[in-house]
């Protein structure tokens, strides 16, 4: 009975609540887009790190874990092999360039990446293979560059990188293409470490007999070893670092958490707003349909059957409108460009849409209490 009530309502005025669930839809395409922002966002700073194959990474002490601050001398990258639990360490330096001189094509802002050749931090290919000598002009480029720029296996390209105040061009042929592997908003380009450290911007003035260092050290530990009890090892034991699990190092990189906190917050002002909308529209359209409560409730309609019926029609309006509003976000985010960070990710987008799917019935209540408070002698104006 209640379902069959909520249903001819609907039917009824079919042109009422439509127009509501286009409401709902907009709030929905809202939170979801603010929710693939945030996933797109937060991929372009620190994909690299969140797929680094290994369980620690190593920083210099005092840097508050940044990357750019940290250097870690080969001294050091020895005693940590030692350390009992790691299976493998790689060095890992890092710095920013230009890709120049591509027809047709502006600069394009890059993470120069440097890593050794088959250690922990260097990445897994697609396609062609992965860096294999320590020096050289190979190169492993991300798919997110490759489909950019148009390069693939055997073509070269020209960085562009500040020695002191000079401009210098080294020039790169592309052995191999990785997954998209983001970090600080660029796309990254993978280099033998000795190479990379040739080629990164620094002073014109160059010691050549100054040891080599990286920026930070990934870390493979041995099957079953705990990660928690290997840290504190390598602490203990090596001077000058902090340990930390990779979760840890890329919410430490700069802007992310102040970013993803952010876009949260904003994500969760817009559902605020989506109750206070969906409870607003249904509390006055409850003010508009009293004498018919009233009726219902003379001729022996209960208070539940009433409920439940207020109850129902608001989850199949929000229902119909998340849908609706779902495939519309889907539909704009296969329209958008490719340089707009919008990614889809499974988990945050159920989650949102559950939330929405909430907010409904909540922002509904009042108009439940008020349809189960209806008198029915009054509504009809029956009373002196």
């Amino acid at each position: 009975m209640a379902s069959y009530l909520a249903f001819m309502e609907i039917w009824r005025n079919r042109s009422r609540f439509f127009l509501f669930s286009l409401v709902i839809a907009l709030i929905t395409t809202l939170v979801l887009f603010i929710a693939a922002l945030a996933q797109g966002l937060s991929n372009a700073n620190i994909e690299y790190l969140s797929k680094l194959d290994a369980q620690l990474i190593v920083f210099q002490k005092n840097v508050d874990l940044s990357a750019s601050a940290s250097q870690i001398t080969r001294s050091t990258l020895n005693n940590i092999q030692r350390v009992n639990g790691v299976l493998d360490i790689g060095s890992i330096g890092t710095s920013s360039g230009k890709i120049v001189n591509i027809p047709g094509k502006d600069p394009l802002d890059v993470s120069l990446l440097g890593v050794e050749p088959m250690k922990p931090g260097s990445p897994l290919v697609i396609a062609g293979s992965p860096v294999t000598l320590s020096r050289g002009n190979e190169a492993v480029i991300d798919q997110d560059l490759s489909t950019e720029l148009g390069l693939g296996l055997g073509d070269s390209f020209t960085v562009r990188t500040i020695q002191g105040t000079d401009e210098k061009f080294y020039t790169f042929n592309v052995t191999g293409i990785t997954e998209s592997l983001e970090y600080l908003y660029s796309s990254s380009i993978f280099l033998p470490y000795l190479t990379w450290d040739q080629i990164r911007p620094q002073p014109s003035t160059r010691d050549s007999n100054r040891e080599t260092v990286a920026n930070f050290v990934a870390v493979k530990l041995k099957p079953g070893s705990d990660p928690k009890i290997v840290a504190e090892n390598i602490q203990s034991q090596v001077v000058n670092v902090e340990v930390v699990d990779k979760k840890t190092a890329y919410e430490a990189t700069p802007g992310y958490s102040v970013q993803q906190s952010t876009l949260n917050t904003q994500q969760g002002f817009t559902l605020l707003i989506g109750v206070l909308v969906i409870g607003g529209f249904f509390q006055i359209q409850m003010l508009q349909k009293v004498p018919l409560i009233g009726v219902l409730k003379a001729i022996g309609t209960s208070n539940s059957t009433v409920a439940w019926a207020v109850v129902t029609q608001i989850v199949l309006i929000t229902t119909f409108g998340v849908i609706m509003g779902s495939l519309v976000t889907f539909g704009l985010a296969a329209a958008m460009p490719d340089g707009v960070p919008i990614i889809f990710n499974g988990p945050s987008i159920l989650l949102a849409v559950a939330a929405l799917l909430i907010i409904g019935p909540l922002g509904g209540l009042v108009s439940v209490k008020l349809a189960v408070n209806v008198e029915p002698l009054t509504a009809l104006g029956l009373t002196s």
